[in-house]
Formats: structure tokens, C-alpha cells, sequence
């Protein structure tokens, strides 16, 4: 499989998980946070998979997002053009490193649904992970003709 069609393989299968139901059995909430926090690692492997085929002219050892969207990453332009999309509040990268980055910690990113808790005060915007996380799987594939075009110039 090429870079491209892997990219694209990883953005369609994150999509393909948040179209799942979580049910209404007693699981229901445990399903939906794990399709929830499922389709966000589906997204950054995609996400890798998206700087391995944009960075292939350079022959890079490592396609880390972590290191490559740094401040320290290549001096590549399509990394450039993303390290400088992360830095745009409200963009959907800078959304997705910082889910990306609640993933990775010990609470995760899926919370519980206000109705789920008895009792607690609902806090944060009020969308649910998933339709966050489609809105940014959409805003990034429309991204990827731009980035794809600047990296077959190459």
C-alpha cells in the first residue's frame, strides 16, 4: 500500500468508528467512550501516516507528529505549513494535538456523558468527542490536496 493510500485507508476506518451505535444496553457509555477514544488513535495514525507521505522526498528516519510538528522539526515547507496550523487557535490540528495529547495521559480524552452522572455539574462546550472529531477528520481531508500537491512538486 502506498503512503497515500494508507493515509487515507487510517482517515476512512476513524470515520467508519464513530459511525458505530453505541447502544442502550448498560455498556452503552462504556462503548461510546471507547469508540470515542478509538477513532482518536485511528486519527493519529493517520496523522503519522500523513507526515510519512508528505515528508517522502526527505527520507526522514522518524514521522513522529510529536517531533516533526515540534518546534525543532524538519525545515520541510509542508511541515512548516502544519507546525504553523497547530500554532492557529480554532484550527482542527490544533484541536486534534490537544485531544491527541489528553489521549495519551492517564484520564484520556472521553468523558462521560452529562446524564450518565447523577448529580455532577456538566462542564466543557457541550459537544460530544465525536462529532468534534468528525468536523476535524473533514477539515483535515480537505487539507490533504494542498499538502499532497506542494509534496509531489517535490
Amino acid at each position: 500500500m502506498t503512503p497515500r493510500g494508507r493515509t487515507n485507508q487510517l482517515l476512512y476506518q476513524a470515520e467508519l468508528l464513530l459511525e458505530m451505535p453505541p447502544g442502550d444496553d448498560e455498556h452503552a457509555e462504556a462503548r461510546r467512550m471507547a469508540v470515542e477514544e478509538g477513532a482518536l488513535a485511528m486519527a493519529e495514525l493517520a496523522l503519522e501516516s500523513l507526515l510519512r507521505e508528505v515528508t517522502e522526498h526527505a527520507r526522514l528516519d522518524r514521522h513522529d507528529w510529536r517531533e516533526l510538528l515540534g518546534p525543532d522539526g524538519a525545515g520541510i515547507a509542508e511541515l512548516h505549513r502544519l507546525r504553523e496550523l497547530a500554532g492557529r487557535d480554532g484550527s482542527w490540528l490544533a484541536w486534534l494535538l490537544a485531544r491527541l495529547a489528553a489521549l495519551h495521559e492517564p484520564d484520556g480524552v472521553a468523558r462521560r456523558s452529562s446524564g450518565a452522572a447523577q448529580g455532577l455539574i456538566a462542564v466543557g462546550s457541550g459537544a460530544a468527542l465525536a462529532d468534534e472529531l468528525r468536523w476535524c477528520l473533514g477539515e483535515a481531508k480537505a487539507e490533504l490536496a494542498a499538502l499532497r500537491e506542494t509534496s509531489q512538486e517535490w
